[in-house]
């Protein structure tokens, strides 16, 4: 089976792999269904007792009471109404792509519009006798239970995963711009339950040119090999069409081990973020889209730099007063470290921060290069001796950050977007990773919620490019919201 849909902010149609009947079961719409069906009874009938029985904000005249049976035609429409609400906004479509936030918030919406249609309902039908009220507390609860059900749904997926079970296994053909956008793709939604076995192509030898944590394993020619000796449960072609022939044998060998094949169309090198499909009187078009974080975007994403920045520091400034006496206090030197950084455009810019090493940690850098524990053009070590006592507190916590939010203000970075580089590292780049210099640089990002100082250079580049290539309002505020725990446990800050 070929399935020739192109990779942009979602997989292609990959068949879920549920391995459990426990799994499958978990998986299915219907289940759902039947879940949330039950979960809205339960949620009305705490509403019901919390306005009847515990008659909370205001009492409830006894000539008034309405027993809980009374509603229960309104129960079981209020039912079959959300169920159709949220049928149609597609909460009960099996899609890997819907993180807890996308589910949360269609149930979030959909109920709202429901309960509204239910008052209306209510209100037509006796408008002196049936209390609104319980409506607006069952619109809480339901959204509450619901929310829930699927965090403990993700929670579980998410687990199942990590221990293997479920987890789709791919093999990648090709490793030009198109294969790299589908390790963007895997490396951005990491809990989806996908792993990249490595990936093969004409030009490379086995183990020579790795991308990341991604592998190369040879030429396609030894495709029958590898098929044979490793586990693999979808091949994805990824070559241009003027290698149609070729992509004909890699599809018949893909058939020879009952192997599914999806093919990635390379389509000017453009994923679906790129392009618009429409048609003319029949005929199919595709038309380029402009940049997502332009026009209005850019404005309401500057608007929201600006706001959060002000916000902060004012919110922040005692904290950073307490900051500028340590560091004062500790060792010599500024308080503000300052160092050139490319940014937008390949713009340089000077970049602040608390200063977390010695006075004269630039020059010994040279030195530790030996030690560098990060793959690509950047420095990183764990175990940093340049690096202050509350130097190793502030970067623990990422308040050494924080004099960056000037150059938000100033208009050199965002709140979030790839980290900015030294000019020296950004000599290293290879062609591609200079795609993530399209944006304004940021202090959050993909990279942050997705591993942090534990992702190699290649993996972070791939999550930029991701991140412009799929850019959202609503991206930047999950980010920035799956950003504040990190913060405050530390993880992966060194």
């Amino acid at each position: 089976m070929i399935n020739t849909q192109q990779l942009g902010t979602t997989f292609p149609e990959i068949e879920m792999k549920p391995t459990t009947r426990l799994q499958a079961l978990w998986t299915n719409g219907w289940f759902w269904a039947i879940t949330d069906a039950m979960l809205i009874n339960v949620a009305f009938a705490l509403a019901y007792y919390i306005r009847y029985d515990l008659q909370l904000l205001r009492r409830v005249d006894p000539a008034n009471y309405v027993r809980l049976s009374a509603f229960a035609p309104f129960i079981i429409i209020l039912i079959l109404l959300l169920l159709i609400v949220y049928y149609y906004e597609g909460l009960y479509k099996v899609r890997r792509d819907l993180s807890l936030f996308d589910e949360v918030y269609t149930i979030f919406k959909s109920t709202n519009t429901g309960i509204m249609i239910m008052i209306v309902i209510v209100f037509v039908y006796q408008s002196s006798f049936y209390s609104r009220a319980i409506f607006i507390y069952a619109d809480i609860l339901i959204i509450f239970l619901l929310a829930l059900s699927r965090w403990l749904k993700m929670a579980l997926l998410r687990s199942w995963r990590k221990s293997g079970f479920g987890v789709t296994r791919l093999l990648v053909i090709g490793a030009g711009e198109m294969a790299r956008a589908v390790m963007r793709a895997v490396v951005a939604n990491s809990t989806l339950g996908y792993e990249i076995v490595g990936f093969m192509d004409d030009d490379i030898r086995k183990g020579h040119t790795d991308i990341g944590r991604f592998e190369a394993l040879g030429s396609i020619d030894n495709l029958s090999n590898i098929l044979m000796h490793e586990d693999i449960d979808q091949v994805i072609i990824t070559l241009p069409w003027k290698y149609s022939r070729r992509i004909m044998d890699i599809t018949a060998a893909c058939e020879q081990h009952n192997i599914n094949v999806s093919i990635v169309p390379d389509i000017f090198q453009l994923t679906l973020s790129r392009v618009n499909i429409t048609d003319m009187a029949g005929i199919p078009l595709i038309t380029t889209k402009t940049p997502t974080i332009s026009g209005v975007n850019l404005m309401l994403k500057r608007s929201m730099d600006i706001g959060a920045s002000l916000l902060a520091f004012v919110c922040l400034s005692p904290f950073i007063a307490i900051i500028t006496l340590l560091i004062k206090l500790e060792s010599e030197g500024p308080i503000i470290f300052e160092q050139i950084r490319i940014g937008k455009g390949e713009k340089p810019f000077t970049f602040y921060k608390f200063r977390s090493m010695v006075k004269d940690a630039a020059m010994k850098k040279e030195a530790l290069q030996e030690y560098n524990e990060l793959e690509g053009p950047l420095f990183k070590m764990k175990r940093d001796p340049r690096i202050t006592r509350i130097g190793r507190f502030l970067r623990r916590f990422s308040l050494d950050e924080l004099p960056q939010f000037y150059n938000v203000l100033h208009g050199e970075m965002s709140l979030v977007g790839p980290r900015p580089n030294e000019p020296k590292e950004v000599e290293n780049y290879e062609a591609w990773h200079r795609s993530r210099l399209e944006v304004l640089p940021g202090l959050t990002g993909l990279w942050v919620i997705s591993g942090r100082s534990d992702l190699t250079f290649d993996e972070m580049a791939m999550l930029d490019i991701y991140y412009i290539e799929n850019w959202s309002l609503a991206l930047d505020i999950k980010i920035l919201l799956k950003t504040i725990p990190l913060i405050i446990t530390g993880a992966g800050a060194y």
